[in-house]
């Protein structure tokens, strides 16, 4: 599985990140923060001087506007820096100018909340961000290499240089996980909020959240209609050969294609039965979450253990969404995990249901593999909740997931 940013390299497999790119993409981060926030640091305090120095005339003004206007420039370096270690890019905040020219992007800058919030991220970066980015590269790699030179002046300090030598295959680990909380306090700070995202994508998200909707309630009207209609006239047909292989000579070829008839008509309905309930379990409708996974998980090819409790029904959206998250997990352990057993946990707390599908295969889940992943993650997305998948090779694969009770 692909890693998406340095910290879930260094938390997935510890020993494979000394194989990977991450150790130098995170030295690279580091370093270009550093050059970057001093040289940036130099620029700014230059202008703010100079600013107030020459606040008399027009042209401090001007080198105060350009400084509290720095915080555009600076975080769109920073976003784009971001990519070292971290793969999923940070959206920009700022909408279009409201008017064209130079004005109109003033007017709009100057009335946008995200261009103080970089003003203040900027403001954070460059006096303390950027010296932890040195402090932490001197500490794993400028200690090490200093204690190892001990010994040129002194010699007798020689074991000096065993420890230097033990520090020195720790900097990977001690860059890789500093320039990830970096990240992740980029990330947080330089992401847009909900009031920023614009009434564009507010509707397609309640535009997602609809058709989503619509499509389980038309899922629940195809196994109405094949329950009640299809199944049933079906299951009348075969009484009815039921009832003609009794006044068939017994042993008589009719009596033969009766029987053949019917039992090719009891598979049929066997089968459009178990099309019905992956279309939308008639147990999830009746009697809920833990019902439907529990006969669920009767039918699995894979022993289950269902653990469910739940202080009561959830909202229709809520259980479905649930329900076939839990029932494509299963799936693609039985069919791709290769192991002896599966579990299966839901709990609710307050406003969140939290699912945990593990299972003790060969693991090396892969979203880009065609296993079901991507659509799982998009049926969790759409309900505004979180997916998290753990599956080293070797196994297990941990699949757990946040969905919102609103």
């Amino acid at each position: 599985m692909r890693h998406r940013n340095a910290w879930q390299a260094l938390a997935q497999n510890p020993l494979k990140l000394l194989r990977s790119s991450w150790p130098w993409r995170s030295l690279a981060y580091l370093l270009s923060g550093v050059a970057f926030g001093a040289v940036a640091t130099l620029v700014l305090v230059s202008l703010l001087i100079a600013g107030f120095a020459s606040l008399i005339v027009l042209v401090g003004a001007v080198l105060l506007l350009g400084v509290a206007l720095s915080g555009v420039v600076v975080t769109r370096f920073e976003r784009w820096r971001l990519r070292l270690v971290d793969l999923d890019p940070v959206p920009d905040p700022h909408r279009a100018p409201e008017w064209p020219g130079l004005r109109g992007w003033l007017h709009t800058r100057l009335h946008e909340q995200a261009t103080w919030r970089e003003l203040g991220f900027t403001a954070v970066s460059l006096t303390a961000l950027w010296w932890m980015d040195f402090l932490v590269l001197a500490f794993a790699l400028a200690v090490p290499v200093l204690v190892m030179l001990s010994p040129v002046d002194d010699p007798g300090a020689w074991p000096l240089f065993v420890v230097g030598l033990c520090l020195l295959p720790a900097a990977p680990y001690t860059l890789t996980a500093w320039a990830g909380a970096r990240a992740a306090v980029t990330r947080l700070m330089l992401a847009p909020r909900d009031s920023e995202l614009g009434r564009q994508l507010t509707d397609v998200r309640a535009s997602r959240t609809r058709l989503v909707d619509a499509f389980d309630q038309e899922r629940r009207r195809i196994e109405r209609d094949l329950h009640d209609g299809a199944q049933q006239r079906l299951v009348s047909l075969n009484v009815r050969l039921g009832l003609a292989r009794l006044d068939a000579a017994p042993g008589s070829p009719l009596a033969a294609q009766l029987a053949e008839a019917q039992a090719q008509l009891t598979l049929a309905v066997a089968e459009l039965r178990d099309l019905s309930r992956g279309v939308h379990p008639k147990a999830l409708t009746d009697h809920g979450l833990a019902a439907a996974v529990g006969n669920l998980a009767a039918r699995s090819a894979l022993p289950v253990t269902v653990d469910i409790r739940l202080p009561g029904r959830l909202p229709t959206p809520l259980e479905t969404t649930a329900y076939f998250v839990i029932s494509e997990a299963l799936a693609n352990a039985a069919k791709h995990g290769g192991g002896t057993h599966a579990h299966v946990q839901a709990r609710q707390h307050t406003n969140l249901l939290t699912l945990t599908v593990r299972d003790d295969g060969t693991g090396g889940a892969d979203p880009g593999a065609g296993s079901g992943l991507t659509g799982l993650a998009d049926r969790v997305a759409a309900a505004d909740g979180r997916l998290r998948l753990s599956s080293p090779v070797g196994g297990p694969t941990l699949l757990h997931v946040e969905l919102p009770c609103r």
